[in-house]
């Protein structure tokens, strides 16, 4: 699957890509650079999570994408407390979780082709230096594109892991690798079959 994109006419539907690419890149810098308390911090997931359904995103969407990110939430998060206190642990995860619920958000209410539209035009005065405005934008696309397929992966390394009554621990991250490098095999074939790429 290239595009996550969910049909709607929602309120970000109508946004044009140009708006919502630029805001994804706001939100990841303002993000990156704020150092907020434990409780801006929630107050921005809070926000973020509100944004689906002003997006006139089904609640079902926001629950998965949740869903997928509790590994992220209880490893990543876990892993902070210890080693640095539970503050830092409470703002960097919820900086990484916010940033990928944003990218979930845009690809969910912005189709491929409007995206990379956007990103040809935003990278086509680069042309004069060597950059290649459609192949760039076409990696860009993919990448945000990828954030919520490989958190979708992982939880399905995670309820194969259940199934089998196995705990593979730190060990699930190669079949999440093979999975992904799967995926991106996919994506390869499906775009030389489109003749998008060679």
């Amino acid at each position: 699957m290239i595009s996550l994109y969910s049909p709607g006419d929602g309120l970000l539907h109508r946004v044009p890509a140009s708006a919502k690419l630029a805001g994804l890149v706001l939100c990841a810098l303002v993000l990156s650079l704020w150092r907020p308390v434990p409780l801006g911090t929630l107050v921005v997931l809070l926000a973020v999570s509100a944004a689906y359904p002003l997006a006139g995103l089904p609640p079902t969407m926001l629950g998965e994408a949740w869903w997928r990110l509790r590994w992220v939430v209880l490893v990543l998060g876990g892993l902070l407390w210890l080693f640095v206190g539970w503050e830092p642990a409470v703002v960097n995860t919820g900086r990484v979780v916010a940033l990928v619920l944003l990218a979930d958000l845009v690809t969910r209410t912005t189709r491929m082709g409007d995206l990379l539209a956007v990103l040809e035009a935003a990278l086509r005065p680069f042309r004069r230096l060597g950059v290649d405005p459609e192949a760039v934008a076409l990696t860009i696309s993919l990448a945000i594109a990828m954030v919520p397929v490989i958190a979708g992966l992982a939880e399905q390394v995670r309820d194969a892991q259940r199934a089998r009554g196995v705990r593979l621990g730190i060990r699930a991250a190669l079949p999440l690798l093979v999975l992904t490098m799967k995926h991106a095999d996919d994506v390869g074939d499906a775009l030389v079959a489109r003749g998008v790429v060679r």
